[in-house]
């Protein structure tokens, strides 16, 4: 009997190198034609990336796959990026290793033999714009969460001398929270003078439940616990600030636009938004108002903004918009048949932000809000989130694909075509099991 001979793949870029990242070490794998020693390991520190680079131009590479390992290979992609290689990111659920031994010289040269063979896909890399734009909006919602977790020490050290402030002012960072906080820092005592700091528009009503929230236990150790936290609270607020200005620059550098009208900001803002108006910014680099889509705000559109950027031709489809978001199914299929169909469990940053923008649609009027309930009714609340936050998306995709206008379905004409869906499906089930539709 012959022996069948093994097909091998078809070497599509000869010149691939493949490098394996860890945090000490990143081991570099070219062809063995181009090198006697095709597998060498570098340090981690800017010299040996510069010196990765330099040996891979003598191997006459011109195209790399490394894994996206934690955060250590940001810096080795940026150098060689610079130094005109094209880079390939790739995950590591796309290069996992053969049987055997696994090292890390196995592991470059294996994602080296895949990407010469052109069987690896890159992952999303963001462009300088984006990238810059998502590192200080990130360290912005770092800074928030930081903050955060000293309100709460706040609310900690008030409730250990039982002054229950935040029981009967909504928000404790507020004026008139923040005015007493600064007064019992100070060392006043007394509650009805304490009241006196109280800001805006106070019930008449709550004057005296507030009083007698402010009539305390007072200990030196809980004050000092106050005051530490108060402190820090404020340092985090001044950082924001300053990643605010940082943010601005960015955007009216990005839009040639250095000076917008002034608007108003709502009575019932959000602490957390950003400390300047972005919405003719966003409107300038987007060439719509995101915000008009449902369950998107100002923020929300910056946000998502931020980490896929402007060019939305990185995704040929709006089905690859979806998937990458990992707001689409992964089916997998054989024989004709899906065999599974589910969400992946990997969290998307940007596809967190539009299923918190389906969560907050779902009490509006409109057709959305009905998409999601009705969807709900069906097959429960999470994959209603993931289907609503999918149609938001798409809405999203095509607006800032073809920068048109958000315009709304009509409730009734939604209602009037759901309507007309479900007799066609009635009719299809009538007609499947046998029965003459009669009229209609």
């Amino acid at each position: 009997m012959k022996e069948k001979k093994s097909k091998a793949f078809p070497i599509i870029y000869p010149n691939a190198a493949g490098i394996d990242i860890s945090s000490k070490e990143h081991y570099v794998a070219v062809n063995p034609d181009s090198a006697d020693i095709p597998i060498r390991a570098f340090g981690s520190f800017t010299e040996d990336l510069h010196a990765i680079a330099d040996w891979l131009k003598e191997c006459k590479v011109d195209t790399v796959a490394m894994e996206a390992t934690g955060i250590y290979w940001v810096s080795l992609f940026l150098v060689l990026e610079e130094a005109g290689f094209d880079v390939v990111l790739v995950t590591a659920k796309h290069v996992k290793n053969v049987r055997g031994k696994k090292t890390d010289v196995s592991d470059a040269d294996w994602i080296r033999q895949l990407h010469s063979c052109g069987l690896l896909s890159a992952s999303f890399q963001p462009d300088t714009f984006t990238r810059k734009f998502r590192t200080y909006m990130r360290q912005r919602k770092n800074l928030i969460q930081m903050s955060a977790t000293h309100i709460n020490m706040m609310q900690k050290a008030l409730e250990q001398m039982n002054i229950k402030l935040q029981h009967v002012i909504a928000d404790i960072t507020g004026k008139s929270g923040q005015e007493i906080i600064k007064a019992i820092i100070r060392g006043e005592r007394n509650p009805e003078e304490l009241y006196l700091y109280c800001q805006g528009r106070i019930k008449p009503e709550k004057k005296d439940a507030i009083i007698k929230s402010l009539n305390g236990v007072w200990k030196e150790e809980h004050i000092f616990e106050l005051e530490q936290s108060y402190s820090i609270f404020n340092f985090y607020h001044e950082k924001i600030k300053e990643c605010d200005a940082n943010i601005e620059k960015h955007l009216r550098e990005k839009s040639g636009v250095d000076t917008y009208e002034k608007v108003k900001p709502k009575a019932k803002s959000n602490k957390n938004n950003l400390n300047f108006n972005a919405k003719e910014i966003l409107q300038e680099l987007t060439g719509t108002d995101l915000s008009e889509i449902f369950g998107i705000t100002e923020s929300n559109a910056i946000e998502i903004i931020s980490e896929v950027g402007l060019d939305m031709s990185k995704w040929p489809t709006v089905k690859h918009f979806t998937s990458w978001l990992n707001l689409a199914p992964n089916n997998k299929i054989s024989g004709g048949k899906i065999l599974s169909s589910r969400i992946p469990k990997k969290k998307n940053q940007a596809g967190q932000i539009f299923k918190m923008a389906a969560f907050a649609v779902q009490r509006s009027k409109n057709w959305l809000a009905m998409f999601y309930q009705r969807i709900k009714a069906k097959k429960g609340t999470p994959k209603a989130i993931v289907a609503t936050a999918r149609k938001i998306a798409a809405i999203f995709y095509k607006l800032v694909s073809e920068k048109i206008k958000f315009n709304p379905i009509p409730i009734e004409k939604y209602r009037e075509g759901f309507k007309e869906e479900q007799i066609k499906r009635l009719k299809r089930q009538a007609q499947s099991l046998g029965y003459q539709i009669v009229g209609g």
